[in-house]
């Protein structure tokens, strides 16, 4: 299934992007939907979606100046998430955005005029950041470097670096240790050997091994 995975994103969704780094895979890539002319993915960043829970990534410009979405190495985006553009959206390196999360940097229908969009203000994502599920982000917002965003809120206004922030709107509650080290999917992935994925894969087939074709097709019946 990984194969057919990343067989269909080459041939099929990797052409909707501007550019895409190094190690990216995408998780049922054929719900995953992408539209829009600069939608950027770094290196090893993981995108994933799942049977009829649709990932979606669109950039619909409504500038002069264009828009654009960049997403930074390492960054994980899970199920259900929505990331829509007007004029820009900056993720960061080491980013995790929860399921059913959704944020945009235009609110697309003024509160007078409803047949057009307002003006847009771009959203920014620092290093680091954790974005629980069900998060709303707004525009103009910038979450800072290793900040936390609880499950359900939505952000409204800026949150400072190395804090948790909670509800809606979104506060801080608690603030981190800018010292802490942290354990990212950067420092993980780069402090493994080089066969750390083939040993892995051995592991798996050695967990998989009872498993048969025949036995599957009776469960799924």
């Amino acid at each position: 299934m990984n194969r057919v995975h990343k067989l269909y994103a080459h041939h099929y969704l990797k052409r909707h992007f501007k550019s895409v780094g190094r190690g990216t895979t995408f998780t049922y890539p054929w719900n995953i939907e992408v539209f829009g002319p600069c939608i950027t993915v770094g290196n090893y960043v993981s995108i994933i979606a799942s049977k009829g829970k649709r990932t979606s990534i669109t950039c619909w410009p409504t500038t002069k100046a264009g828009g654009s979405i960049n997403i930074g190495d390492y960054t994980v985006i899970a199920h259900c998430v929505r990331i829509s553009a007007a004029f820009n959206i900056d993720i960061g390196k080491n980013c995790l955005i929860g399921a059913y999360s959704f944020m945009t940097d235009c609110n697309w229908h003024d509160i007078v005029n409803r047949i057009s969009p307002d003006e847009p203000r771009p959203i920014k994502l620092e290093e680091n950041v954790w974005i629980g599920d069900s998060t709303i982000i707004c525009k103009g917002v910038t979450i800072g470097k290793n900040s936390v965003i609880g499950a359900g809120s939505v952000v409204r206004t800026d949150i400072p670096a190395n804090s948790v922030a909670m509800g809606n709107p979104a506060q801080v509650v608690r603030e981190l240790d800018p010292e802490a080290k942290y354990i990212t999917r950067e420092s993980h992935l780069t402090s493994q050997p080089p066969d750390f994925v083939k040993n892995l894969r051995k592991l798996e087939k050695e967990l998989l091994r009872g498993n048969t074709l025949f036995g599957w097709l009776r469960q799924i019946l």
